[in-house]
């Protein structure tokens, strides 16, 4: 799916490695195995264990990195970041990891989620002193680990933690020590691996693979790790907590070659097109799906409807990331640059297009209208998820229900506006038994805010715009 087009966008992906000699290298090849995370701004903070160093900008991580400006970063450990911009706004200012000095020794801190209370920390921090060097709702950890009342750096962090609300996995990295915490539902995706003596940590296991580490374990929600070179500590900060994975994190965001909590991305992906055609028994000739992250869930759907798969849709790879444009007539032609059908495989035919989401629709049409001008004879659209009718306040940014299609439209609404001749969503119940987590009591592990609208969270009054405080509960 061309979700970059239509303003679905996960908000940033971190890495982090403790003692390795090659650790700046290491983190680079981590933080560009997790580039489709963010695109927006990449950046890397090293500690030789006396000093911390700092190189970061705005681009992809090969824009922002090369090779002379690697050998500089000299340390056995690093923290690194690619960024998303939704709720800070973009700017050099707001590209991670955050840096921060003091009398005590110096501190870097990334993070990828967002805290839906950062507001109203914001208020009481200023009212308190506290000066802001950016518009992100990372820098409030900062600023509770320094006012906090107690000694050591942990107690103070744990103190912090324990203030925020919303969707939250940071590393932080002293001279000393590397410490990874995660919120207390585990709303956004953490592992830890190994290699050799040396601990990383990422936002998926497909970085372990590029570096050749070994998956050692998930990182739990309200968990807070501590690294250094004694090792691995584990406690927690949270009194409790309930498992609300995001569900798009299986659907779109991870790549297909991560594994989140024991479940493969692509075969939960396929599994969700079997399932999508066990629910949308469409006549039809032919099976495509809109590259990249809808062609796991098209040829589980044409396996399961013994329907042949065809690469009916390709996509340009040598376009740059259209979404940074901000106006919608733009988004439309990114998605001619982007996407062209193949006549020899539509022509005369009827397809069924599967793709795995419908934020504003305005992609979906288009490539219904594309499929059309190159020959389909019928063009059936099935999506492998439910219909998104509800914001997100946890980091993608879909933050209103202007920006829905669903959210105030039937299916059959969306149908006719898309120009296709079926639509069909697969269930949430669907949904969750395919991925392999079936629904148990109120979030059963997984978030579902976007489908559903019933969030994990306490949603914060000045998080959500005036017009759509009555619509979000």
């Amino acid at each position: 799916m061309l979700a970059e087009l239509k303003g679905l966008n996960e908000e940033c992906g971190v890495f982090g490695i403790w003692g390795h000699p090659d650790a700046a290298k290491i983190t680079y090849y981590g933080l560009h195995s997790l580039q489709h995370r963010g695109q927006e701004g990449a950046g890397i903070v090293v500690s030789n264990g006396g000093r911390l160093q700092v190189l970061k900008g705005e681009g992809l991580v090969t824009e922002v990195f090369n090779e002379g400006k690697i050998e500089k970063l000299h340390g056995k450990s690093a923290i690194g970041h690619v960024r998303y911009a939704t709720a800070g706004g973009g700017g050099i200012e707001n590209v991670q990891p955050f840096l921060f000095n003091s009398q005590n020794g110096s501190l870097a801190l990334a993070h990828n989620g967002n805290i839906v209370n950062a507001n109203a920390l914001k208020h009481q921090l200023e009212a308190q002193g506290s000066i802001f060097q950016t518009s992100s709702d990372t820098e409030v950890l900062a600023h509770l680990i320094k006012r906090s009342g107690y000694l050591s750096l942990n107690d103070q962090l744990k103190n912090a933690l324990t203030m925020l609300k919303g969707a939250y996995a940071f590393l932080l990295m002293t001279e000393t020590e590397m410490m990874v915490a995660l919120d207390p539902n585990g709303l956004r995706p953490l592992s830890i691996g190994q290699i050799g003596d040396a601990y990383c940590v990422a936002s998926e296991t497909c970085a372990f693979d590029i570096i050749g580490a070994e998956f050692v374990r998930d990182v739990m929600p309200g968990e807070l790790i501590i690294i250094d070179d004694r090792g691995l500590h584990s406690e927690p900060f949270a009194l409790s907590t309930s498992s609300a994975i995001c569900t798009m994190e299986y659907v779109y965001f991870s790549r297909p070659d991560s594994n989140i909590h024991g479940i493969n991305v692509h075969t939960a992906r396929k599994s969700m097109g079997k399932q999508l055609a066990m629910e949308a028994q469409i006549d039809a000739d032919v099976v495509t799906g809109v590259p990249d992250s809808s062609i796991s869930a098209a040829i589980g759907y044409a396996e399961s409807a013994g329907i042949p798969y065809e690469l009916g849709l390709i996509k340009n790879r040598y376009v740059g990331r259209t979404f940074i444009q901000p106006s919608q007539s733009l988004r439309e032609q990114g998605v001619k640059m982007k996407l062209a059908p193949v006549r020899g495989v539509v022509e005369g035919k009827r397809v069924i297009m599967v793709d795995d989401s419908i934020v504003r629709g305005t992609t979906s049409r288009r490539i219904v209208t594309m499929l059309r001008e190159a020959g389909a004879k019928e063009v059936h659209v099935c999506i492998s998820s439910p219909p998104m009718k509800n914001p997100c306040f946890y980091g993608i940014d879909t933050s209103t229900h202007e920006e829905l299609i669903a959210s105030k439209h039937s299916v059959e609404e969306i149908r006719e506006m898309i120009g296709a001749d079926s639509l069909t969503f697969l269930s949430v119940d669907g949904m969750l038994k395919a991925i392999g987590r079936p629904q148990d009591g109120n979030q059963c592990g997984q978030c579902l805010a976007c489908f559903t609208g019933n969030y994990p969270t306490e949603i914060y009054p000045d998080t959500v715009l005036p017009h759509e405080k009555e619509l979000v509960r």
